[in-house]
């Protein structure tokens, strides 16, 4: 899928319901610059965890350099990889800036920004979220656990659009990721519908 194809459908979620972006458990990548390095690494375990403001949570490794920037810099990009992304997620999980300096490049990882954040953001990429981190220092050194409040987001509008997710309309290329181990992904599956007069 061409990312430029795809950044022109780039539009903006209110962040009340910003956590719909990551609600359904998706592997995630986590972006960050600092004083002119930028990295991008997969995480696995995110989730959203207030609404107003806005705020998630994210597990950073103490040993990856993607978290050092965050720390650095008080701010980060939590994205939504899509299927046709599976090999560069895995790749980014898996390899660090520390010992590769081209890392980005070798991963296939293309970045764009949005106009008001400096910040990187991954191209190609089903859902944003632009964060400024809530520092709690106890928690990200004993635990790894960031909290992140979600100053910004924005979703593929092919795939996500009036506060929801169309995984089972859209281009299954754009379905998210679910990672169990060892390279194994699963693709977010069919949509089972309860009705409850929620919109």
């Amino acid at each position: 899928m061409d990312s430029r194809t795809a950044d022109r459908h780039i539009a903006p979620v209110e962040l009340g319901k910003a956590y719909r972006l990551i609600n359904h458990g998706p592997t995630v990548l986590v972006s960050a610059r600092h004083d002119g390095v930028d990295d991008v690494m997969a995480a696995s375990w995110c989730c959203a965890l207030d609404y107003a403001p806005a705020k998630l949570t994210v597990v950073l490794d103490k040993a990856t350099a993607t978290r050092a920037l965050v720390e650095r810099s008080g701010r980060f990009v939590i994205q939504v990889p899509t299927v046709v992304q599976a090999t560069m997620t895995h790749a980014v999980g898996n390899r660090s800036l520390r010992d590769e300096p081209h890392k980005l490049r070798d991963c296939g990882v293309e970045l764009f920004d949005i106009e008001g954040h400096d910040q990187p953001f991954v191209a190609g990429c089903s859902a944003w979220l632009a964060c400024r981190l809530v520092a709690e220092p106890h928690n990200q050194q004993a635990y790894d656990l960031f909290i992140g409040e979600v100053v910004g987001a924005w979703a593929d509008d092919r795939v996500f659009r009036d506060g929801h997710w169309h995984f089972e309309a859209a281009d299954p290329a754009l379905r998210s990721l679910h990672y169990i181990a060892g390279g194994h992904f699963y693709a977010i599956g069919d949509a089972v519908v309860v009705k409850t007069g929620e919109a």
